[in-house]
């Protein structure tokens, strides 16, 4: 195995299972998926209970999907879907850095899985076992830029609601 091919999975793992613990944190820790409700329909995100589920169980699978490089640029679009809607209701109003709640942990997540999808999955992964020489790779990075931008700009118009005197 190469430098790359070591590189690349070790990036794919540590993405991947960073953001399935979100998802898990979400269904069993804390307030598990009520408390999450809850938390989401107060940042405006409503039905809270439906994007509880929908956010935890989008961390759960997408995560496992980039960290086993399974279908790896549709996991990449929901990394970029999910850290746009984290980022503009949760962080956007603190500015850049994430030591002050900001929106910079979201933006190296979502870019770091796009580039994962940009240079492949590569060598041990399920894509590689599936597909072969004609794993994505390559433009379907950009694929996957877009779709997940255009997935989270479509979630936030259609069920970002948030109150008007609520702080952020």
């Amino acid at each position: 195995m190469t430098a790359f091919e070591t590189g690349v999975l070790i990036l794919r793992l540590c993405l991947g299972l960073t953001m399935a613990a979100h998802g898990y944190a979400k269904f069993f820790s804390g307030g598990r998926i009520a408390g999450t409700a809850a938390w989401f329909d107060g940042m405006g995100m409503r039905p809270g209970a439906l994007h509880a589920r929908l956010a935890a169980g989008t961390e759960v699978g997408a995560g496992l999907a980039l960290a086993a490089g399974f279908l790896t640029p549709l996991a990449a679009a929901a990394f970029v879907a999910l850290m746009l809607v984290a980022a503009w209701t949760v962080h956007r109003a603190h500015g850049f850095f994430i030591v002050g709640n900001g929106w910079e942990y979201n933006l190296v997540l979502a870019v770091s899985a796009v580039a994962v999808a940009t240079l492949g999955a590569g060598r041990i992964s399920l894509d590689q076992l599936f597909f072969g020489a004609d794993a994505p790779d390559g433009w379907f990075g950009l694929v996957a830029a877009g779709l997940g931008v255009l997935g989270g700009v479509a979630q936030l118009v259609i069920f970002y609601r948030p109150d008007a005197e609520q702080p952020r």
